[in-house]
């Protein structure tokens, strides 16, 4: 029961993904808008992620109700990212509208996050130690698939219907997955609903004052081991988003691909492949240990940018490149799942919610960094010369993991 309701809690945390992330970037860059304001459009709305830091020590503090430890906190936010997904009905034109559109995912993106750092303060409460891989891997497997629903179903919606359809799709999803969540217990003695007079247990009251939690999140974030391995793990994202937001805008207005075809691509067959390789990699991350699969896919990653950037500068072949992204969108979701158990244990007891969400938080910041500098990046590079780059940047992060593993940096880690 706690993969499957991990699985759908992040199908909900991926559908918006999907749509403002791939679909309507992709119709952008499709309507001729530079890329340089895709970019900016993407850095807007992914920017409520980056600031989870505030919501975890927050959660961490307020986690005493009948209704559950985390689920309030759950249930409140998937409510106003309804309201706010509701919202997004007001744009009629995304790609003359860009102002109020980046506007009106922004206000979704803020509660979206809280529900996010919500979930994974729930994840790293309640989930066993032994069970993390699979459990990252479930978790990372329903982000998959709800991208997928967001950017496939809403490219054809966007192109073929209307933005509004699209838009009140997503809003008719949120709402059915909400209702679910209500239904959802995390211990069998919580309430549906909240009582009158709150029964706060003991074990879930934190009496720790919000500055002292900041203060402890603060020292454990900035201590040498934890900052070296935090910082060869935030490399691979920055170039992951930096390369694939600019191989879109490039696949798109350069080599004339169809932006409900990409979409499409990467929400159908892309996604398949990724939730295989996911499921697979979370119980090789249990059973042989996530720091051997975190090395082994940031050398995988590095190879194949260096071939697929070399394979479209050099020889354009549209099934080769087609074969290409395919592979390629396993590439974020498996180093997740690699990645992932490595942040938990590294996070400290007592602010293991906010630290996790802290790390989440710097994570989707990453994202954010890589969408912003593509597009500058691509004023003065091709897209093959930065997935170049970026695969030279992952060699030389590659031999500096490997110090810090000589170095016993993760020695605390399996």
């Amino acid at each position: 029961m706690r993969f499957v309701t991990f699985f759908y809690l992040y199908v909900m945390q991926g559908i918006p993904a999907g749509f403002a992330l791939t679909a309507v970037a992709n119709y952008l860059a499709a309507e001729g808008v530079e890329a340089m304001a895709i970019g900016q459009f993407v850095a807007i709305v992914g920017f409520p992620w980056t600031i989870q830091f505030i919501w975890g020590p927050l959660i961490d503090k307020y986690q005493s109700s009948a209704m559950g430890q985390r689920k309030p906190w759950v249930l409140l936010s998937q409510f106003l990212s309804f309201v706010a997904s509701l919202g997004i009905l007001w744009v009629n034109d995304p790609s003359s509208q860009i102002t109020l559109l980046s506007a009106a995912f922004f206000i979704h993106s803020l509660f979206a996050s809280i529900q996010d750092a919500s979930v994974d303060a729930m994840a790293i409460t309640i989930v066993d130690v032994s069970e993390r891989g699979r459990i990252n891997a479930f978790m990372r497997g329903g982000m998959l698939t709800g991208s997928a629903l967001g950017a496939a179903g809403t490219a054809y919606l966007i192109r073929f219907s209307s933005f509004q359809q699209a838009a009140l799709a997503q809003s008719l999803l949120l709402f059915i997955l909400m209702v679910i969540t209500f239904f959802i217990k995390e211990k069998p003695q919580d309430t549906l609903l909240p009582t009158k007079t709150e029964s706060i247990s003991r074990e879930h009251k934190n009496s720790v004052s919000i500055i002292t939690l900041f203060k402890v999140l603060f020292r454990e974030l900035t201590s040498s081991q934890n900052l070296w391995i935090f910082a060869s793990i935030i490399v691979v994202y920055i170039c992951l988003s930096v390369f694939i937001r600019a191989y879109s805008i490039h696949l798109i207005q350069v080599l004339q691909w169809k932006d409900t075809e990409l979409s499409v691509l990467s929400g159908t067959a892309g996604t398949l492949v990724a939730l295989i390789v996911v499921l697979i990699g979370g119980y090789i991350a249990d059973k042989y240990g996530a720091r051997r699969l975190l090395m082994f896919m940031i050398l995988f990653i590095a190879v194949f940018l260096l071939f697929l950037s070399g394979l479209t500068w050099f020889f354009y072949s549209k099934v080769t490149i087609t074969v290409g992204l395919v592979v390629w969108y396993m590439m974020d979701p498996a180093y997740s799942v690699a990645s992932m158990p490595i942040l938990m244990a590294l996070c400290h007891k007592g602010i293991e919610g906010s630290q996790f969400t802290t790390y989440m938080a710097l994570v989707n910041l990453s994202d954010v960094v890589g969408a912003y500098l593509s597009g500058y990046a691509l004023h003065w590079l091709t897209a093959p010369a930065i997935g170049l780059i970026c695969s030279a940047l992952l060699f030389v992060n590659l031999w500096a993991v490997r110090m810090l593993v000589r170095k016993r940096f993760f020695s605390q880690i399996a």
